[in-house]
């Protein structure tokens, strides 16, 4: 529906490209005998290709995945930047400083900084933000992360003092996911107001996004003059929109058949990264028969995970036993528990109670590649007597049917966050997983002195997990990158599911 629009769009750039060409050389045929000025360069702006719009502009609010691609690093910045290598970068925060017991940390706020409405930065803003995080009304996934957080004093305008009722050795890391908001704003669902290099220019609901570049930006100017987000539901009509110059590339390619239409050509690059996105089939483990790890197991184990995946990526992305990606700090490799085997899942179900199998209901996002992956659980269960009915529903109707209301039975869906195996230790998180073992292994790593102590704990936690089959995590997404071979500067693995564009240029 959109890429008719959207090459009509791109033609008339073109066009216009060609009369600002034309403009330049009759303006320097015009000013040759007169005062000579340098012609203006043609505005850069780079069109990116998504699946993801966000639902509202606020990663505090419920925004989704979207928003955090469009706008995280682009509009909203932290104290701190993860950056797509995994590494933690001082940002805002131009000094940090940290008590002997762990507990005190203080920041000390980069100068100059303005958000974009021209207020300046301040602790204020900073106090402002974690505040919204953990509060009663915030949505962040982060909520949990950073609930450790016991005081935020601001003893002037560049100072920030957060006081922790714990060590929280990951506490820096879950503060490079914090934006810095500024306190003057209302609704930050609908009003954006950060510090960043871009500032939210047109949003066209179910069609694109633009951000436009911020000249009062504290920092190295971008080497763009701006992005366009444009938003597909249907991933062919994404990749036609790249062979077709509608847009220069695409964030995360969902389907390697489209590859081959980019392979050997001059015009494309295909980039490959590191992904953290995980394919669940999640069981809401409070409901029957769900709530038992037997039965559990043997859905897990009548599921050819190898064979799922290469029916939807190839020869790309890779199998996991955990939530635990290879690049989180505590990997190992749980393949092997809960593997592939219908005589097992045969056996289980039978001590379950259950050798005629059951009936259940499979909540599934109408989007992209889940509505196929349904379809295959579905003929994978029917061989060990387990019945499935899909249910397809929108990305807002998953969010408040499963994950705030909890009123599902399993569900399919992505998770792309880093280190986020922690929400296994959280019995309230929307699959109910509840192990209080699990959960005292998690918030003793959490409170470490030492990261090679956290990860030890956390491995040891990951296992427990695993062995109690707690979801069935289907694949690894790999991380592909398709973009016309005139740009550089993008990130390969977009950790996290962000996507700065401020590097991007083209050649």
């Amino acid at each position: 529906m959109f890429a008719g629009r959207a090459v009509g769009r791109h033609l008339g750039r073109d066009i216009v490209k060609r009369q600002t060409a034309l403009f330049i050389g009759l303006a320097l045929v015009l000013t040759a005998c007169g005062t000579s000025t340098p012609p203006a360069e043609p505005a850069s702006v780079i069109d990116v290709g998504s699946l993801y719009e966000p639902q509202n502009l606020d990663n505090a609010g419920g925004g989704g995945q979207g928003v955090i691609e469009a706008l995280a690093g682009n509009v909203y910045e932290g104290l701190f930047r993860l950056t797509d290598d995994g590494q933690v970068e001082n940002l805002l925060a131009a000094g940090h400083k940290v008590s002997r017991d762990g507990l005190t940390h203080t920041f000390t706020l980069r100068e100059g900084v303005r958000f974009h409405s021209g207020d300046p930065l301040t602790g204020a803003d900073v106090k402002h933000s974690l505040e919204r995080i953990i509060g009663d009304g915030s949505k962040s996934a982060r909520k949990g992360d950073l609930s450790v957080i016991k005081g935020i004093d601001v003893p002037d305008p560049s100072t920030v003092v957060v006081t922790l009722s714990t060590r929280s050795v990951s506490f820096v890391y879950n503060l490079s996911q914090v934006w810095i908001v500024n306190d003057a704003v209302r609704d930050p669902a609908t009003t954006e107001d950060g510090t960043g290099p871009y500032k939210v220019g047109t949003w066209r609901r179910g069609s694109s996004l633009t951000l436009d570049r911020f000249d009062g930006y504290w920092g190295e100017r971008p080497d763009n003059d701006g992005a366009v987000f444009h938003y597909y539901t249907d991933a062919s009509a994404l990749n036609n929109a790249l062979l077709t110059g509608v847009v220069d590339l695409v964030t995360s390619e969902q389907s390697p058949d489209a590859l081959a239409q980019f392979e050997g050509d001059p015009r494309f690059r295909i980039s490959e990264g590191t992904s953290t996105t995980k394919l669940l089939l999640a069981f809401n483990d409070r409901e029957p028969p769900f709530d038992r790890a037997l039965v559990r197991r043997a859905v897990s184990a009548a599921i050819d995970d190898r064979k799922l995946l290469r029916s939807i990526w190839g020869d790309h992305g890779i199998l996991i036993g955990s939530m635990v990606p290879p690049s989180d700090p505590w990997y190992e490799d749980l393949c092997r528990l809960n593997a592939y085997d219908v005589a097992l899942a045969r056996k289980l179900l039978a001590e379950a109670g259950l050798p005629d199998g059951f009936t259940f209901t499979l909540d599934t996002p109408n989007y992209d590649p889940h509505p196929t992956i349904a379809t295959f659980v579905k003929s994978e269960l029917a061989k060990v007597g387990i019945t499935v009915n899909i249910r397809i529903i929108t990305a807002d109707e998953w969010y408040t049917k499963v994950y705030q209301r909890h009123d599902f039975t399993a569900t399919l869906q992505e998770h792309v966050n880093d280190r986020d195996i922690r929400w296994y230790g959280d019995p309230g998180f929307y699959w109910g997983y509840d192990n209080p073992e699990v959960a005292e292994l998690i918030k003793r790593a959490e409170t470490s002195a030492t990261a090679e102590t956290q990860a030890s704990m956390m491995r040891t936690a990951a296992r427990r997990i695993a062995e109690d089959a707690a979801s069935d995590w289907l694949y690894l997404n790999p991380q592909i990158v398709v973009s016309s071979s005139r740009l550089s500067g993008y990130p390969v693995n977009g950790l996290n599911a962000q996507f700065p564009v401020y590097d991007i240029k083209e050649r």
